[in-house]
């Protein structure tokens, strides 16, 4: 009841706060930029769209929801009540991941690409991902300007690797790379199941260490739960 609670919670949240217009705005752009370009290079923009809009977003837009959080003083009340961290990281990777799989099926249907079964689930688990990322981050800022900065090295690390990847820049051994198989499931590719270990092993650390970074946020500016 209480995930139920938060899930709902964050949705009119960030309803209320203009994510979902600014979503609107972006898909529009990016369905007009698909529809513009030739149709030999339509599959490859889309994928790269979809990892970097629906997906990696929830990296900012999770920055953006937690420093405003922080602003109101939400963190306060919620070390204090019986909210589990873990529960309020679902919530609101939940809430994000439906955001980006309406918009990752738009982006594939208007590419004309295939394999919606593979893209969808390659945009949740990316999705998540960087929602972790991105709630890790925010946790340890105190500023957008903080958040900015910290950012720069997320995003080295996890986007220029997996475009080079997707046109086939990167070695053969940086298949396995988390980042490069989330890639591969968004561009339609079907994973081995090492590659799907491997990405779920790197969930789940996200999932325990966003859990660990939440638990000291709350314990340093709401005080120590009871």
């Amino acid at each position: 009841m209480r995930l139920r609670s938060l899930f709902l919670f964050d949705i009119r949240f960030q309803a209320k706060y203009g994510f979902y217009f600014l979503y609107t705005v972006l898909t529009a752009v990016y369905i007009i930029i698909l529809l513009a370009i030739p149709d030999s290079w339509r599959e490859k923009a889309a994928a790269v769209l979809i990892f970097s809009d629906p997906a990696a977003m929830g990296l900012f837009f999770m920055g953006a929801i937690v420093l405003l959080e922080k602003n109101q003083h939400t963190p306060c009340a919620l070390a204090v009540s019986p909210v589990q961290a873990i529960e309020y990281i679902i919530a609101k990777a939940g809430s994000l991941s439906v955001v980006s799989l309406a918009v990752a099926a738009l982006l594939a249907l208007t590419a004309g690409v295939e394999h919606l079964h593979i893209i969808l689930p390659g945009t949740m688990i990316s999705s998540v991902a960087f929602t972790l990322l991105g709630m890790i981050v925010a946790a340890k800022t105190e500023s957008l300007n903080q958040f900015i900065l910290w950012t720069a090295p997320v995003e080295l690390v996890c986007f220029v690797p997996a475009v080079l990847h997707l046109f086939q820049i990167t070695p053969a051994w940086l298949k396995y790379y988390p980042v490069n198989v989330c890639m591969d499931m968004v561009s339609g590719h079907s994973p081995s199941a090492a590659d799907f270990l491997i990405v779920m092993a790197m969930i789940i650390i996200l999932f325990i260490y966003s859990e660990f970074c939440v638990l000291k946020m709350w314990d340093r500016i709401g005080g120590a739960k009871i």
